[in-house]
């Protein structure tokens, strides 16, 4: 496992931000940490990277403990938060050999291999202050990723980027586990945006999880619900309701919450038995956008 919190949280005044997060990332993956803004992401990351200590909980990186190994943990670890940070009136460049000789990398082709990576090379002799938001995102990853980390960590690297650089910056750490063997926890409130680059997904709000797993194991739970048209909806209906269905009756169409394929084979063999004529049936699902929406669905005020 590389990354595994235990009970992770963070309380500021009275104020429970990250409440009992349990987070587990294994080697290989690009982990979307996915939340609405506020929801307790950026706390989460800064308290694994020792920039924030923790209330309560235990983080554990490559098996060890923050607590007890935090200088051999951090020299393993890479991470953007936030805004980048570097000289701006330093080239890009030099920015970056500032970046490897603070980590010890003596290795100068290690450095052009960068640029390389980040797709920029063409400005790397330009003043860091003069590139645009995409640049200086690029620039930051570029330093992160000098001294090739096992883990990456990213916070909402998309923000205020083009379409354009969205696409870049999503290509980029698409491809940072087959071409630099790098483990990936990326932020964002956007689910379109990390259902496109992610293997995994954590969601977050209000700072508990509400769900962990596979970028497939999450889509499943997306089952939908089952339309069906016949010749006769009211004897459909109540025929079903007899036999313990939950159904409703909307219109001149019946919708059932449950469209596993075993439910649909019962309720068709039900409705033929009892001579009702099926004309249609369907299933409808919701977009994962709107799942993901249901979940972190900000409760009234009582």
């Amino acid at each position: 496992m590389i990354l595994e919190t235990k009970g992770l949280t963070k309380v500021y005044g009275k104020q429970e931000i990250v409440s009992g997060v349990d987070l587990q990332l294994e080697k290989g993956q690009i982990y979307g940490f996915l939340g609405p803004n506020g929801a307790g992401k950026t706390t989460t990351m800064r308290m694994i990277l020792g920039l924030t200590k923790p209330a309560g909980g235990e983080i554990l990186l490559f098996g060890k403990s923050l607590k007890t190994d935090r200088i051999q943990i951090l020299k393993r670890i890479g991470s953007l938060i936030e805004t980048p940070s570097f000289y701006s009136h330093l080239t890009g460049l030099e920015n970056v050999r500032i970046a490897a000789k603070l980590y010890g990398v003596g290795d100068r082709k290690r450095v052009d291999d960068v640029f390389s990576l980040v797709r920029l090379e063409h400005a790397m002799h330009r003043k860091a202050g003069s590139y645009s938001l995409g640049m200086k995102q690029r620039l930051g990853l570029a330093m992160a990723l000098i001294h090739k980390p096992e883990l990456l960590i990213l916070d909402e690297p998309t923000n205020g980027l083009d379409p354009e650089g969205i696409q870049e910056m999503r290509d980029l750490i698409k491809n940072m586990p087959s071409i630099m063997n790098t483990t990936v926890l990326v932020s964002s409130h956007l689910l379109s945006e990390v259902e496109q680059m992610a293997t995994n997904v954590g969601i977050i709000h209000q700072g508990s999880m509400k769900f962990q797993g596979t970028m497939e194991e999450l889509k499943k739970q997306n089952s939908g619900h089952l339309l069906i048209r016949t010749n006769d909806p009211e004897r459909a209906w109540s025929t079903l309701k007899e036999k313990g269905f939950i159904v409703k009756l909307q219109g001149d169409q019946l919708k059932i919450s449950d469209a596993r394929p075993e439910i649909i084979q019962q309720i068709q063999q039900q409705l033929i038995s009892n001579d009702v004529t099926i004309l249609r049936m369907e299933e409808e699902k919701s977009s994962l956008e709107k799942m993901f929406m249901q979940m972190t669905k900000r409760e009234n005020a009582s």
